[in-house]
């Protein structure tokens, strides 16, 4: 069975999960996603510790920073994560031939 984790905490892990692959310092990606520097590094803090929720549109450029699609920061599901992350790295053409080859597959 797929591993679930509590909803709260899904966009902590997620982020800090991306940001550490990424190799980028808390500063750094609060910085690239449009923080003032100065809070830049205790901001993103709080948004891993789950202590605060960025706002929709500081996810979409943390996402844009991070190089993940904002849906693999709200993935419960670890397997449904990877899966997400694989797929954005795929052209656009292997995508839809996924997308094909997965709806044919759910008919079955």
């Amino acid at each position: 069975m797929p591993q679930k984790l509590n909803a709260l905490a899904v966009l902590s892990k997620r982020l800090k999960d991306a940001r550490k692959r990424k190799g980028l310092s808390q500063k750094d990606l609060g910085i690239a996603a449009g923080l003032d520097q100065f809070v830049a590094s205790a901001r993103v803090n709080r948004y891993e510790r789950g202590v605060h929720h960025p706002d929709p549109g500081t996810v979409q450029r943390m996402a844009d920073a991070l190089g993940v699609p904002p849906a693999y920061l709200f993935a419960s599901d670890d397997k449904l994560a990877r899966l997400i992350l694989a797929f954005n790295s795929l052209p656009a053409k292997t995508q839809e031939r996924v997308v094909s080859d997965l709806e044919r597959m759910a008919e079955r």
